[in-house]
Formats: C-alpha cells, sequence, structure tokens
C-alpha cells in the first residue's frame, strides 16, 4: 500500500510540472540598427561598462526600442569583429546568433587588451530574446 500511495504521490508532482517549449519556426528576420558607442542610451553604456571585461548577453528596454548587446570579454590584441549570423522572430522568441572574429591573416595588430562587444538597436516587439 505505501508504494502504491508514493507511486501516485510522485505521478501527482511530475504531472503538475510542465516544459515550456520555445517554438524555433523562424517568422520573420528582424532589421536592426548597430549602435556606435554614443549613440547607446547612457544607462545602458554605464552597464556595459562595468560587464565589457567578461562575457556578457544582455537587453535593455527603453522608449519602444529593444537593445540587444552581446559582449566577448577581454582579448590579448586588436583587430576582432563581431558578425551578426541570424536575428529574426519566432511565435514566442526573438533569436539572435552572433559571432566573434579573430585579425584576419597578415592584419596588423596591437598588444593591447580589448574588450570587443555589439549593441543592436531593433523595434521592441515584446518576447523574451534567446542568444544562440
Amino acid at each position: 500500500m505505501k508504494k502504491w500511495c508514493l507511486v501516485v504521490l510522485t505521478m501527482c508532482i511530475l504531472a503538475g510540472c510542465g516544459v515550456q517549449t520555445q517554438d524555433e519556426e523562424r517568422l520573420s528576420d528582424l532589421e536592426f540598427t548597430v549602435l556606435a558607442p554614443e549613440n547607446i542610451p547612457e544607462e545602458l553604456r554605464n552597464v556595459l561598462e562595468e560587464k565589457k571585461a567578461s562575457p556578457f548577453k544582455v537587453t535593455y528596454e527603453d522608449e519602444g526600442y529593444l537593445y540587444i548587446c552581446i559582449g566577448y570579454g577581454e582579448q590579448q590584441t586588436s583587430g576582432y569583429s563581431i558578425v551578426v549570423e541570424d536575428l529574426y522572430q519566432t511565435s514566442n522568441a526573438v533569436c539572435v546568433d552572433t559571432e566573434l572574429l579573430g585579425p584576419g591573416k597578415g592584419e596588423e595588430t596591437a598588444e593591447a587588451t580589448t574588450c570587443p562587444y555589439m549593441v543592436l538597436k531593433l523595434q521592441d516587439i515584446d518576447k523574451p530574446v534567446i542568444f544562440k
């Protein structure tokens, strides 16, 4: 009898747990602008300044816009860049995929610590952001 009660109790607990899946089906690509540092809202710029030494993923909403920020932490030389591989929306999320590119072959670099990051500005569509 005790085993039966334990099985029923376990099933009841597990039945209450749900898993929400993210719909991966692309509805549309999203238009965005890559912001220069001077065009980043001051409050966000201050947050990024504090975080830039370590890798980060930050979103920020302000006045109808969504800012998606991706940083790759400290790099030992100059010459790094970030490319947006994909930015699109599904029925329940905004999906973004970026890649850090190192200096090209033969490219002159300075032996200086850099902290590459990118800020994307787009219309706020009130969906969570998934970083790929």
